[in-house]
């Protein structure tokens, strides 16, 4: 663990107050060393569910914050990265902000990953007027409206639909086409805004619900749920879900032997190399949304960064691999530090104007921003999983040979297993 931050209250006084382990990068090294940092603080969920992809974005921010050191810092001055465990808990999320700003004296704050992190510092956030860029956090913004927010996530204008956009699409270039749809969503900030975007696609693309239900957090037995969906009797189902909630879903519908036309769709989890270690075969032919992967065209940009990242993986005890949110960890924050040397500032309405106005080409693609802090245009895919064989391990998922990318058309890799159960 690196040196603690000279900035944090003491370990006692943290720990009564807050009850989180502060955690800092490692120490500054180049001339800035006499310079007082720039100090950027969040949250990031290093325990709990959402652990196995926080811990893969605090890397990539973490590579970042090296790379800057070494080439001298930002505006003449290091940087340094002051994070707090929000323990993957929606709770701890406005103590830890307030923390950040009034005791740690943090010059600009990120969000934490993930929407049900993100949604509950807005409030700090537009109190305090600080810029907030967050990581893969769903259409947080559709209600504060708050022109200093930017969203990290290829979701695009269209953000609730984005996530399921292109299942429909491949579901309606079947012969016949399906005409039935069930809902299950868990019952969480991301997973409603999911299948809120699924019910306008299934609207926009005449498809009909019979079957649109909730279930709660932390559900351990997903039997009952299958099996109800099974009794709707639907030719689609889309599954909005986190991690172990995924999981849970995939090995339930496995067990029953639920044989739906496609099945998937909005599911967090699976893109992570522990999860597809843990279902191995049991992800044949489920259909579901991704936002990069090692295809040649994509890794072009990235192939330094990940090559950085998997030699340091195993050290830090964080996804060998890194492809879902490790790059996306080195993107987000390589936003700001850009939009801190493009206004040679680090006052917050500055950098705000900085990336209102500007276009970011990152490792993970190009963007810009438009109302609300969204992409101007998505960069979602679906992507389709086979031909996965029992001890899968760590050479199968670095490469493409058990995925297809089907949508969108410009990253199309290959055509749809349909019906599923042709994938099996």
């Amino acid at each position: 663990m690196s040196k603690p931050s000279r900035l944090h209250v003491p370990g006692g006084i943290a720990a009564s107050l807050f009850g989180l382990a502060a955690l800092t990068a490692a120490p500054f090294a180049g001339p800035a060393l006499a310079q007082e940092p720039i100090k950027i603080g969040f949250s990031m969920a290093l325990t709990g569910p959402l652990a196995p992809n926080g811990k893969q974005a605090l890397l990539g921010m973490k590579i970042w914050e090296e790379e800057t050191n070494a080439k001298g810092g930002l505006l003449g001055r290091p940087v340094k990265l002051i994070y707090y465990d929000d323990q993957s808990q929606p709770a701890t999320i406005p103590g830890i902000y307030t923390k950040l700003i009034d005791v740690d004296k943090a010059d600009l704050v990120l969000g934490g990953y993930a929407t049900n992190m993100v949604a509950p510092a807005m409030p700090v956030i537009i109190q305090k007027k600080k810029t907030f860029i967050s990581l893969f956090a769903l259409d947080v913004n559709a209600e504060f409206h708050y022109p200093n927010y930017f969203a990290v996530l290829p979701t695009g204008p269209r953000t609730k639909p984005s996530f399921t956009e292109g299942f429909f699409q491949v579901a309606m270039q079947q012969s016949p086409k399906p005409a039935t749809l069930a809902l299950a969503a868990e019952d969480a900030e991301f997973s409603r805004n999911a299948c809120e975007g699924a019910r306008e696609n299934a609207k926009e693309f005449g498809v009909k619900i019979v079957y649109d239900r909730t279930f709660p957090p932390g559900t351990t037995d997903f039997s009952p749920i299958v099996r109800a969906l099974q009794a709707a009797n639907p030719e689609l189902v889309i599954v909005c879900s986190y991690p172990l909630s995924s999981v849970g879903i995939v090995l339930a519908v496995n067990e029953a032997n639920f044989k739906p036309k496609m099945i998937g769709g909005a599911m967090v989890g699976l893109q992570a190399t522990v999860f597809k270690s843990k279902l191995g075969p049991k992800l044949n032919g489920i259909v579901n949304y991704e936002t990069w992967v090692p295809s040649e065209k994509m890794m072009a940009p990235a192939a330094e960064f990940f090559k950085a990242y998997q030699a340091r993986a195993g050290a830090e005890g964080v996804d060998p691999l890194g492809y879902y949110l490790g790059g996306w960890g080195y993107a987000y924050i390589s936003v700001l530090g850009e939009a801190i040397a493009g206004s040679q500032s680090v006052e917050d309405a500055k950098i705000a104007d900085y990336i209102r106005k500007g276009t970011f080409k990152t490792i993970m693609g190009e963007w810009s921003y438009g109302p609300g802090g969204e992409w101007t245009k998505s960069g979602m895919m679906q992507v389709q999983y086979h031909d996965i064989k029992e001890g899968a391990g760590l050479e199968t998922w670095k490469g493409m040979s058990y995925q297809t990318v089907l949508t969108p058309p410009e990253l199309k890799t290959g055509e749809v297993i349909y019906p599923y159960e042709k994938a099996k």
